[in-house]
Formats: C-alpha cells, structure tokens, sequence
C-alpha cells in the first residue's frame, strides 16, 4: 500500500487492495481461507466492500487483519484505510443526557446549625453536672486520678509480654491465584479460558455434541470461556496470540503466530485431548 497523503477515496478500496495483494501473491479464495479460517464467502465480501456479511465493525476488523496478514500487506495500514474509507469520525456527546445529569443533581445538604448548637449546650451541662457531683465526693475521684496503670514489661526490662510479642505466629501467606483458580473450576466438567494477549485471533469452539459454542475474531484483551460436560473442540487461527486456561490450569504455548491449531480438552487435562 502507499504512504502518501491522497485522500482514501482517491486510492484503490480495501477490498480491491486485499483482492490485488491476494493475486500477486499467487494465492486463492480457499488458501486465504485454510490460513486465516475467515470463511471463503466473507472473504468474496471484503474483497467486493461489502463489510455487511462480517457481523459488525469489531468482526470485519479483525478479518481484514488477518486477511491483510496472510496476503502480505500491513495489517495497520489497511485498517487505516478502512477507517478513512468508512468515513468514522469522533462525534460530540450527546447534549440531552449532559442536562439531565445536571438537571437532577442534587444540592449539597447545608449543615443544621441549630442540632449541633443544642448538642453542644448538653455537653456542658453534662460537663459541669459530672465536675459538681465528682468534687462532692469522700475524694474518692482523686484516688482513681492518682492511680496509674502499671507499666507493660518492654522488651528491655526482660518481660514475659515482651517473649510473647516476639514469638506471635506469623501471618499466614497470600493464596497463590493459581492455586484459587483449579479451585474455582467444577471438577466434573471441562473448561477452558481463551485470552488474547497480542494481535488478535479467530477462534471456534464446539461441545462434545459438535454444538458451536463460539465462533468470530476476539481482539487484545479480550476472553471467552466454554464450559461442556465432556469434551471442548477448538480451532485457533492465530495460535501464537492465544493463552488457554484448561481446567484452571495455564497452558504455556499452544502454537506459533500465524499457526492454525485444532485442539480438544477433556475432563482431568490440562494436557491436549
């Protein structure tokens, strides 16, 4: 793709570019397909500018990345294009919303001068009526002045106190999150945790039934989990990108960046199925 500064709409659509890419790299609607499990359909779709057919703007996203990748070209530069094409633009919120907000604040509560004024008055009351009824005592506040606690023992003068404080137990240590997460799974079913950690990924999941539990393109960030009484069957389009958790359990690599894997969990793994 060029580098230049002509508006989008004086170069060649996303479509016509992802298709011209394809062509010169001598590669088929099918191949494109096998590589990036974005069905041959959606492919003919993009390659036509119709986005329609991706389910949204997040699904048609992620599939011109991957397709962008697979044919050679810049997966960012053409998402470029394909923002400056599809005319997004940053609107100003809403006005309507903003004055309601506003409109239904509520004012800050003024303080009440008069209760604490009359609490204040009871507590000299109180004040003076308890110094009046201790000084005509047999001086028996005086005595309970005079008296002072006994010191602690510190750790100086040799304490029994002191030995105690020293030996107290220490805290028990943090759980390990690891440990928290075997714990949190039922250990009659399968479970599996899909996280992207870099790019993104098309990713498919079926039940032990072949029921379609899941399928589209999950972003950085973003996490699915499935969970079946027998078996989860996988397919990974962008493995490298993918971190699994099997059963609570991490898996440390399930695949290289580009690598299409097709694995399946059952109860007792984390090993592949």
């Amino acid at each position: 793709m060029s580098n230049g500064t002509s508006p989008a709409k004086d170069r060649p659509s996303v479509g016509r570019t992802l298709q011209q890419a394809r062509i010169d790299a001598r590669l088929t609607v099918d191949e494109v397909s096998s590589a990036t499990r974005v069905r041959a359909q959606i492919i003919h779709a993009i390659e036509a500018d119709d986005f329609s057919r991706c389910g949204g703007d997040v699904y048609a996203r992620g599939h011109i990345r991957m397709i962008a990748r697979a044919v050679g070209l810049d997966p960012a530069e053409v998402i470029a294009l394909y923002a400056e094409q599809e005319g997004e633009a940053t609107l100003p919120p809403p006005t309507a919303p903003v004055f309601e907000a506003e409109r239904i604040r509520p004012e800050p509560r003024r303080p009440n001068w008069t209760a604490a004024m009359v609490a204040a008055i009871v507590a000299v009351i109180a004040f003076v009526g308890f110094t009046f009824a201790g000084g005509g005592g047999d001086g028996s506040a005086g005595s309970v002045a005079n008296e002072s606690p006994s010191p602690s023992p510190t750790a100086e003068d040799g304490g029994e106190g002191a030995e105690q404080e020293s030996e107290a137990p220490p805290a028990d240590p943090e759980p390990d999150p690891s440990d928290e997460a075997v714990a949190g799974v039922p250990a009659d079913k399968v479970t599996v945790v899909a996280t992207v950690e870099s790019g993104s990924s098309w990713i498919s999941a079926k039940d032990a039934s072949g029921r379609l539990l899941f399928e589209g393109v999950l972003e950085d960030g973003d996490s699915q989990t499935f969970v079946d009484d027998e078996q989860i069957d996988l397919v990974l389009g962008n493995a490298g990108a993918v971190q699994l958790h099997v059963n609570g359990k991490p898996l440390e690599s399930v695949g290289e960046p580009g690598q299409v894997q097709r694995l399946t969990y059952t109860k007792g793994d984390p090993e592949e199925g």
